[in-house]
């Protein structure tokens, strides 16, 4: 019989100690940097006839991303013409929820905490860090910055961005604000620990802080979704790389750490998988359907 996933451990254990499947998983969550997407920042080519495997065996997955709603559609959706597309999202870092096209959960970020990270990272650019500030919408993002090298970085994860006079006149939900940082996020998340006392602050990636909502993460994201579909935790498999994946490793039992993950994702996760240079997820998503 397939076996059951051990308990997590640090260091996480060989995923090759996993036996063949097909084990019982209906729910499939993948981060994207660092853990699908290649290098490059590619979906790995072998990946559509695995996610062509899982659509008929009954198996959703779900991108869950820091990365904006319309960036993952234009990535995993229909219109990519690559396959038929996903219409289930865990995007802004778990802020907004979309089962079959329709949003599930939106978590927001009140508009004086919008205001004062605003004007923290102004501060600090004032005092000579390198920073760029994004304001996540529902449907757009938004940034003053309008340098090349920031918009670059921004335009990866941010398919629809306006560039505005002024953030401060920005109007409607904000889901979360992203700062990127060309130096060290890790080493400048603690110019904003004041707003951790009542708001997330995370590191996102080697370049990226999040400030978002306290009731808002990947973890609870893929709660509403194990909820909406009637799945476990028992029958659900997660793929991360970075600080902001560990809420995930809390709501499923079938756990993977990339090979490149941060320490603390190894030490969360129940099993190690190979790097996303590797195309680790599509290969341990071979081993669990067997």
């Amino acid at each position: 019989m397939p076996s059951t996933p051990t308990a997590a451990t640090s260091p996480a254990q060989p995923w090759s100690e996993i036996q063949d499947g097909p084990h019982d998983i209906r729910l499939v969550v993948a981060d994207m940097d660092g853990t699908l997407l290649t290098p490059e920042g590619e979906v790995p080519g072998d990946f559509w006839a695995l996610q062509e495997r899982m659509r008929a065996a009954g198996i959703e997955f779900v991108p869950a991303s820091g990365r904006q709603l319309a960036t993952l559609r234009a990535t995993f959706g229909a219109e990519n013409g690559t396959a038929p597309g996903i219409e289930t999202y865990v995007a802004e870092n778990g802020t907004l929820v979309v089962h079959d096209g329709e949003v599930v959960a939106t978590t927001t970020v009140d508009a004086p905490t919008a205001a004062r990270v605003i004007a923290r990272v102004r501060e600090l650019v004032a005092g000579g860090l390198d920073l760029g500030l994004v304001v996540c919408g529902v449907e757009t993002a938004y940034v003053e910055r309008d340098d090349e090298a920031f918009l670059a970085e921004a335009r990866k994860y941010y398919h629809r961005l306006e560039i505005v006079p002024d953030l401060d006149d920005v109007q409607g939900d904000v889901l979360k604000l992203a700062i990127h940082d060309f130096a060290d996020a890790e080493a400048t998340s603690a110019e904003f620990s004041d707003l951790a006392e009542t708001h997330q602050v995370v590191v996102s990636g080697a370049h990226w802080i999040d400030v978002m909502n306290p009731e808002a993460d990947k973890g609870r994201g893929i709660l509403a979704l194990q909820a909406a579909l009637g799945i476990t935790a028992a029958q659900t498999a997660v793929f991360g790389d970075y600080l902001n994946d560990l809420a995930m490793y809390d709501v499923a039992e079938w756990s993977f750490a990339m090979a490149n993950a941060h320490p603390r994702i190894t030490a969360a996760a129940r099993y190690a998988a190979p790097s996303n240079a590797e195309h680790g997820v599509v290969r341990v998503l071979e081993r669990l359907l067997g």
